[in-house]
């Protein structure tokens, strides 16, 4: 555009510059507006403030990104679940099936109800000469599921007035969560999860989607009814109570508070049982992870995530369920990819028949062990077991990653008076002698002593359990002859043939 044209003889130069002033007001404007704006908004709370002096904390029911459940959540829940359940001036309430929570019985008329806040509820507590409100709050995602219903977002809502902010930021909101872990804890039933999938509509109507299925954990194993060595035993026992009690130990030092256990030896040795017995006595919850099941490390980690503090995560059959064998392979160019440990390949995992769609990498199950993400949650032990340690990769057991390695061995004679013990109640009888000279001679599982030592029938004692235990050593020691005698090329004796 011809400024001259347009303004005749004013000067262009002046013109310009008179604009450019123009515009810059403009923005001084807007500028203005924000600052009146600024200000009156201030104002505006602060009489707000004088008419209204009550501040309010919202306790959502999951993390940014809804990946994990709020422990904060949790404990309040547990908190306002103890306090609304026995108010008698709450009048909405929404009965929970606590799922037979606090053992004993075993029947389905044990089951438990636990009354929660309904929806819009609201209940008033005391805190050192406080008063608070608490409300319960639910509202529709926007977000559907697999199966297009919509989830609910659940939160509670605690107001107070503003000249208890101190006291409830510094001694209530502590309170509610230690009061809430307690409750927890006393009404928690342990459960065994497995990693099939579950979305299912809640007692609460909420609708919930894990990777994890679970029932209530009720395996009767303890450390008391497993037979082993005493001596092994009590060094296992030491062992947890050690792991358990050393939390500040784990912090000082920079290690995240896990620990890992290997268990090897021949089936029927008791390494399952063994891991029974340790939820047992920890009061640890367990998940069984089925590593075929699983497709790829980022499903890994996601299983990881979902799972709780205060658990054992085991992996059983770790050398038949994935291809972790000690014998290393170069990819195709020959360079292995290295996941922190010197030579480990990135190698993919097969399934049990080796070649499902699994790709799951010995590198991702490495770090799902002992890597980043192995730090999230706490108090957790990760257990593995196996029939063959010499077929594991050597990077998947060693230290640090496999801090305990325990070997479930065949049945010894203080393994045996020790089932002696709990299948027939005796310390010592004639027949001791003899299970002892031929337990050195002969290689049997301690499921298969006890299985001899167990009562058949109504008539059976001490007498009759041992003497068929040794019947069973017996007859095992001969066939384990014939199996020599045939090795060495000696020919087998028709009558005293191999014997089932």
């Amino acid at each position: 555009m011809d400024v001259a044209a347009w303004f005749g003889p004013v000067n262009s130069g002046l013109v310009l510059l008179m604009l450019t002033m123009l515009l810059r007001n403009l923005q001084n404007f807007d500028l203005l507006q924000s600052f009146v704006k600024r200000q009156l908004n201030r104002r505006a709370r602060r009489l707000a403030a004088l008419i209204d002096p009550y501040l309010s904390i919202t306790i959502h029911e999951y993390d940014a990104g809804r990946m994990t459940r709020s422990d904060v959540f949790a404990e309040a829940k547990a908190y306002l679940d103890v306090a609304v359940g026995s108010r008698d001036d709450v009048r909405h309430l929404n009965a929970e099936d606590a799922r037979g929570g606090g053992g004993g019985g075993g029947g389905g008329g044990g089951k438990l109800l636990v009354l929660s806040m309904a929806d819009g509820e609201e209940v008033e507590d005391c805190f050192r000469g406080a008063t608070l409100w608490w409300s319960a709050h639910c509202e529709q995602d926007d977000d559907k599921g697999r199966r297009g219903r919509a989830a609910q977002r659940r939160s509670y809502r605690l107001v107070f007035h503003e000249r208890h902010r101190d006291l409830v930021r510094a001694a209530y909101l502590p309170h509610v969560r230690e009061q809430g872990r307690t409750f927890m804890a006393q009404n928690r039933q342990r459960k065994l999860y497995t990693n099939i999938p579950s979305s299912r509509w809640g007692d609460d109507g909420n609708y919930m989607s894990s990777l994890w299925t679970e029932v209530p954990f009720k395996h009767p194993k303890t450390f008391e009814t497993l037979a082993m060595n005493p001596t092994k035993k009590k060094d296992i026992i030491d062992d947890l109570d050690m792991f358990k009690n050393s939390k500040e130990q784990h912090r000082r030092v920079g290690k995240a508070w896990k620990r890992g256990y290997l268990l090897y030896g021949p089936p029927g040795t008791g390494k399952s049982t063994m891991v029974a017995a340790m939820a047992n006595y920890l009061g640890y919850d367990v998940y069984d992870l089925e590593l075929t099941s699983v497709h790829t490390n980022t499903d890994l980690r996601k299983l990881l995530i979902q799972t709780m503090s205060k658990s054992i995560i085991v992996i059983e059959d770790v050398d038949c369920s994935s291809s972790l064998t000690g014998r290393r392979k170069a990819d195709d160019d020959g360079a292995a990819a290295k996941d922190g440990d010197a030579g480990t390949p990135k190698k993919v995992l097969d399934r049990g028949g080796g070649g499902g769609d699994t790709k799951v990498t010995l590198s991702g199950l490495l770090n799902f062990i002992d890597g980043l993400w192995s730090a999230f949650g706490e108090e957790r032990l990760i257990v593995l077991t196996t029939n063959h340690i010499e077929d594991l990769d050597p990077a998947l057991i060693r230290t640090g990653r496999m801090d305990k390695k325990i070997e479930m061995s065949y049945c010894d004679f203080e393994t045996f008076k020790s089932l002696a013990k709990i299948h027939l109640d005796v310390d010592s009888h004639e027949q001791f002698a003899a299970v002892e000279e031929l337990l050195e001679e002969v290689d049997l599982v301690p499921a298969d002593v006890g299985e001899h030592l167990t009562a058949k029938n109504p008539q059976d004692d001490a007498d009759s359990c041992l003497a068929r235990l040794v019947n069973a050593l017996h007859k095992a020691k001969d066939a384990a002859a014939v199996v020599a005698a045939a090795a060495n090329g000696d020919p087998q004796d028709e009558e005293n043939g191999v014997i089932v």
